[in-house]
C-alpha cells in the first residue's frame, strides 16, 4: 500500500488551539476542491508515492509526538489515510487531521483531533460542505472558517447560530490577509461578541512567504 505524499516536514504548528507547538506535518497530495484563496496549490498534483513504512521512518527522524495530517485533502486517499493513522496511533503519536469538510469524517478513529474547515461562499466551494459532519465531532475537534470578505463573516455568523456552534467545540475565524484586514475582523467579532477565537497564521509571521522558511 502506498500513499501519494506532497511533503513531510517539521515546524511550529501555526494554527488551531495547538499553535506554537513543535509539529510534524504530513501533507497529502490531491484535493477534490479548488478554493479561490488556496495557498497550497502544488499539493493538487505534485507528490511521491511512499509506503507506510517509509512514512513512519521519515516521521521517526523528528522528536515531536504531535503530527498534523493535511493536504490537499487527506481523506481523498481514504483507506490509505486510515491505515497510516492506525499505525501512527500504535506508535503513540497525537494526531491532528485537517479536512475541508467535503468528506464524511465518521470513518476516523475517536483519538484523532479533527480540524474541520467549513467552506464559505467566497471560497466558491461552500456547496461541498458535508453538514452531517457537525454531528460527529467530538469535544477535541475544532472548526475553522476562512473569511475572504465581510459577507463571508456574516454568512459564518449565521452558520454559528443555525448549528449552535461554539458550545462543544472551539471555533476559529481566520482572515484571508490579502482580502480582510485583521483589525476589521477583530472589531466585527468584538461587536457581535461571537463565541469564536480570531486566528492569524503564526508561521507566516515567523517566516513570511518563504517557500522553505518554515520547514526544518
Amino acid at each position: 500500500m502506498t500513499i501519494k505524499i506532497n511533503e513531510i516536514f517539521y515546524s511550529i504548528q501555526g494554527e488551531s488551539s495547538h499553535a506554537g507547538r513543535p509539529c510534524i506535518f504530513i501533507r497529502f497530495t490531491g484535493c477534490n476542491l479548488r478554493c479561490s484563496y488556496c495557498d497550497t496549490q502544488d499539493a493538487f498534483e505534485i507528490g511521491e508515492s511512499k509506503t507506510i513504512d517509509e512514512i513512519l521512518y521519515e516521521v521517526a527522524q523528528y522528536k515531536a509526538k504531535l503530527i498534523e495530517i493535511t493536504g490537499g485533502e487527506p481523506l481523498q486517499q481514504g483507506k490509505e489515510c486510515l491505515h497510516l493513522i492506525d499505525e501512527l496511533l500504535k506508535k503513540g503519536y497525537e494526531i491532528l487531521l485537517e479536512t475541508s469538510g467535503s468528506y464524511d469524517i465518521s470513518c476516523l478513529p475517536k483519538q484523532v483531533k479533527v480540524i474541520l474547515d467549513i467552506k464559505t461562499p467566497d471560497s466558491k466551494m461552500h456547496n461541498h460542505n458535508v453538514w452531517s459532519n457537525l454531528n460527529i465531532l467530538n469535544s477535541s475537534s475544532e472548526i475553522k472558517f476562512v473569511l475572504n470578505s465581510e459577507a463571508d463573516y456574516i454568512w459564518s455568523k449565521e452558520i454559528l447560530q443555525k448549528y449552535l456552534l461554539g458550545i462543544n467545540n472551539e471555533i476559529f475565524f481566520s482572515p484571508v490577509t490579502s482580502a480582510v484586514n485583521p483589525k476589521d475582523l477583530a472589531n466585527w467579532i468584538c461587536r457581535d461578541c461571537l463565541p469564536v477565537k480570531m486566528q492569524l497564521q503564526l508561521h507566516k509571521f515567523i517566516w513570511g512567504d518563504e517557500p522553505e522558511g518554515s520547514k526544518n
